[in-house]
């Protein structure tokens, strides 16, 4: 099979990698601010030009030395270049070739990928002059564009198809793979448990809250086939959160659940569940999707408090009913070996059908047992999955606790678990 061409943009921190993103891509995509570091992850979207698709990766900016933080986002762009069909290499002309460029370009040159180096914020014919400078790069000539403005962006894409293979050969391509959304409130751990379950460091872990500003989509092979892992941002309170990047990082979160077949809820165990959790799980219950529910941190909480932590999740987390809690500790491993034979079992449920034959009987012996005053169901058949959704044909109008009864009774019936159920009555 064949995967989309793969072109990566790099360059030094705020030199507008984003903004070109964006305007390629024709919509918002990335998180935009005037000042640096706002990406940190790499950031993959689909584009078309004159005919040709490919995915764009928009990565963190690269420094020579900084922060912690700094070198492993640095890192990012690194390795982004490995699996690059073709590089765009940024910088502002504006400020000027600088000796991070410099350098940053050398090691570009050294990855031997196809690169044409943007020269961005070249908003009028004054500032067509200052391309030159990166004729030092000895990477070709420069192409000069306003990402801003879209200002020589079409004569940038179609430098781009010229210089990508139509199609790569790629065993990984992810139709209809399932998709595991990793969320939860800010700095509890989601991408320390994300790496530690795909194997690699691709979201970049710090110890302040905020710092995965996008969702990263990663496919690994398990013994069940292949899986989706979304990676999101924290989400906050909305009185806490900023305007501006932690907000565009909140509606891609929200965006990641809503295209997940399952959610994993990912709670600080040292705290308990808290109103933010709360609020997520009721997101989780309103987008329809199976949840797992990972208590992370669990071996740093105090044997005596275990107890009042869980009493918290059963409290705060009933939206999502009898949705298994796992105790992890994601930095150690511990306990993590469990989260894909929980997602399997609940998407398992989450996407059963039950033959009409087989619903009707169980109908037939719930009523027997506890009939509905007054009100019979006269057949009933399954009408959809994601979630199982069973439409119950009455001669009248169903009590709530009635539905409550019927709807425990399938569950137990036919092995749901604690996968989203949908009833819905015709009276007639």
């Amino acid at each position: 099979m064949s995967r989309l061409p793969e072109v990566v943009i790099v360059g030094r921190p705020n030199v507008g990698k984003s903004s070109l993103l964006n305007r390629i891509a024709g919509r918002r995509i990335a998180v935009v601010e005037e000042f640096p570091g706002v990406t940190r992850d790499r950031k993959s979207v689909e584009a078309d030009w004159a005919g040709s698709r490919f995915s764009i990766v928009d990565t963190g900016g690269w420094l020579a030395s900084g922060s912690e933080l700094d070198d492993k986002v640095s890192n990012q762009s690194e390795k982004a270049l490995e699996t690059a069909d073709l590089v765009l290499l940024i910088f502002d002309v504006s400020v000027g070739v600088t000796q991070e460029d410099i350098e940053f370009a050398r090691i570009v040159k050294r990855s031997g990928k196809p690169t044409i180096v943007v020269a961005n914020k070249v908003d009028d014919e004054s500032r067509e002059i200052a391309i030159w400078d990166a004729m030092q790069f000895g990477l070709g000539d420069p192409v000069p564009v306003s990402a801003q403005h879209g200002r020589g962006t079409g004569d940038l894409l179609d430098a781009v198809v010229d210089k990508l293979p139509e199609a790569v050969e790629d065993d990984d391509v992810d139709d209809g793979i399932l998709g595991v959304a990793i969320v939860g409130r800010p700095n509890v751990g989601k991408s320390t448990l994300f790496n530690r379950m795909i194997g690699e460091e691709r979201s970049v872990i710090h110890d302040m809250p905020g710092t995965t500003r996008d969702s990263i989509d990663t496919i690994i092979e398990t013994e069940e086939g292949p899986m989706r892992f979304i990676d999101t941002a924290g989400m906050r309170r909305r009185a806490k959160t900023e305007r501006g990047a932690e907000q565009y990082s909140v509606i891609r979160a929200l965006d990641a659940l809503d295209r997940a077949d399952i959610a994993l809820l990912v709670v600080d165990a040292t705290i308990g569940a808290s109103h933010q959790d709360q609020r997520l799980a009721e997101r989780i219950t309103a987008a329809g999707c199976p949840a797992v529910v990972v208590l992370n941190k669990w071996d740093l909480v105090a044997t005596e408090d275990r107890e009042d932590v869980m009493a918290s999740v059963g409290e705060r987390l009933a939206f999502l009913g009898t949705a298994p809690v796992l105790k992890v500790a994601a930095i150690s491993g511990r306990g993590v070996h469990k989260i894909l034979p929980a997602v399997f079992e609940a998407t398992e449920a989450y996407q059963s059908r039950v033959s009409t034959g087989s619903l009707n009987r169980a109908i037939r012996d719930l009523q027997n047992l506890h009939p509905a005053p007054g009100v019979r169901i006269r057949y009933a058949v399954q009408g959809a999955i994601e979630p199982p959704t069973f439409t119950l044909f009455t001669s009248g109008t169903l009590p709530a606790t009635y539905l409550r009864y019927v709807e425990r009774s399938l569950r137990e019936r036919f092995d749901f678990g604690s996968t989203p159920m949908k009833l819905r009555v015709r009276v007639g």
